[in-house]
């Protein structure tokens, strides 16, 4: 399949979850088609970015290791994106990251994504925590940075400085993922 076949497909994608799952099996059936999706992704000024975003992310819910080629690229162009349908999936893409990274069992992701793609990911949910971002994206964000700051001191005290400053102005979804993760914060000090 061509890019422009894969774009046409993604055209008929719809909110379903049965209609992004089948769609996500065209893609874990032949990975090859993985760097297409990715392209698609990334034309932040298309509509079509979102759907892209909404099939990498059942991709890598099913095999996440498949991103492993392309983890430069990908967090590198993940600031880009400005449609908020698409940045909900990637949030979660990096909290998927995240656990992978810091599983208690060997994976590929420990040995592939290294302090810069790290940083990357770090920076853009720091970016979402701050700007007007959807309860969804403020909570795969606030998980993703309390992961890192495991091995970064510095995460801690910035990330329960934003929850507290936002706690009383969120929604209840906001408020107990963040009372969850404050309470993780604290018992680590």
């Amino acid at each position: 399949m061509t890019l422009e076949e894969l774009y046409k497909e993604l055209s008929y994608v719809n909110a379903t979850r049965e209609n992004r799952l089948k769609k996500a099996k065209i893609i874990l059936d032949d990975l090859n088609l993985l760097p297409h999706l990715l392209t698609i992704l990334f034309m932040t000024e298309d509509k079509i970015s979102c759907k892209a975003a909404w099939i990498l992310e059942y991709v890598l819910a099913d095999y996440l290791y498949s991103i492993i080629p392309y983890l430069d690229g990908f967090t590198l162009k993940l600031s880009t994106v400005q449609f908020d349908s698409a940045i909900r999936p990637l949030a979660k893409i990096c909290e998927f990251l995240a656990k992978a990274y810091y599983s208690k069992e060997q994976n590929p992701i420990k040995a592939t994504l290294t302090p810069l793609y790290r940083e990357r990911i770090i920076e853009c949910c720091f970016d979402w925590m701050i700007n007007d971002e959807k309860v969804a994206v403020k909570a795969y964000s606030m998980s993703t940075l309390y992961l890192f700051g495991k091995d970064h001191k510095w995460i801690h005290p910035e990330l329960a400085q934003i929850l507290e400053q936002d706690y009383p102005n969120q929604s209840a979804g906001f408020q107990a993922r963040a009372k969850h993760i404050l309470k993780g914060i604290k018992n680590k000090k």
